[in-house]
């Protein structure tokens, strides 16, 4: 996204999560958690906006997505969106699904790495964005669900048809959307759609040391890291090495490369700028 300004104008007041800035980290927690933090379509846009407005900001370098209360996200309220989408027609229907598709792209396009911080249910909605993360830090309660087909929908769902099955692969993926079937921790990890495993109730800590570790790194290096493995997915080889060439050359123009070398050279740590 480009860091130049459009005309809306910052804001902290997000009606359905909360943003805390600190030290190159931000950590952004929906925050229903009575709702098991369902979704609304105001906490659609909330996200979506935000993620625009972070990625605006150089002073964000990690972000860490959590849930409030007893778990991570329960996907669309089934009230306030399933029974709202009833009575809508084909364009306003058409509208909302591209709007939680915005999300997931901001997601997969802000320029700092993602954390998800998972406990308890990640389902539908909720599931898509944990699986959006560049990583998905788990405890032993989590459980994903991608259950849009136990609903009547496609399983391919904000994205979820493209991302899951270069996440897990097409078998795990197709019995995954297919059947809507939860998969706990312990197997989420072993087919590679948890990152990080963690002791309960230590997710959020887990996630949160990645999110530092991270931002105390080279910025830029993360920033464009990302966007190659976004871009490169459907990229012949051919386009894809030459993709890397230029970046890789930018980036030796860049501050960072230089004091990597001067670090080195002087034995001590590098000082990162994100440069």
């Amino acid at each position: 996204m480009s860091p130049f300004t459009g005309s809306a104008v910052r804001t902290a007041d997000w009606k359905h999560l909360r943003c805390v800035i600190a030290d190159g980290v931000a950590t952004v927690t929906l925050a229903r958690p009575e709702k098991l933090n369902a979704l609304t379509f105001g906490a659609y846009a909330d996200l979506r906006d935000l993620l625009a407005e972070l990625s605006r900001e150089r002073a964000v370098r990690a972000l860490v997505l959590a849930g409030e209360g007893r778990g991570f996200c329960s996907g669309g309220d089934v009230d306030e969106i399933i029974g709202a989408t009833l009575s809508m027609d084909t364009a306003q229907l058409l509208d909302f699904n591209r709007m939680t598709g915005q999300v997931v792209r901001a997601v997969r396009e802000c320029p700092f790495p993602v954390i998800a911080a998972v406990h308890g249910v990640a389902a539908g909605a909720g599931a898509v964005l944990a699986l959006a993360a560049d990583f998905r830090v788990a405890d032993p309660s989590a459980r994903f669900a991608f259950l849009f087909t136990r609903v009547g929908l496609s399983g391919g769902d904000m994205g979820a048809a493209y991302l899951l099955p270069r996440v897990v692969g097409l078998g795990h993926a197709t019995r995954l959307l297919m059947l809507g079937e939860p998969v706990r921790a312990p197997e989420a990890e072993r087919i590679g759609l948890i990152s990080e495993l963690t002791d309960e109730g230590a997710a959020d800590e887990a996630a949160q040391r990645l999110a530092h570790r991270l931002a105390e790194g080279p910025a830029l290096a993360h920033a464009q890291t990302k966007a190659l493995l976004t871009a490169e997915l459907d990229m012949p080889l051919a386009a894809s090495v030459e993709l890397d060439a230029s970046t890789q050359a930018l980036l030796m123009n860049g501050e960072d490369y230089a004091e990597f070398h001067a670090a080195f050279t002087e034995k001590r740590p590098p000082k990162w700028r994100g440069r």
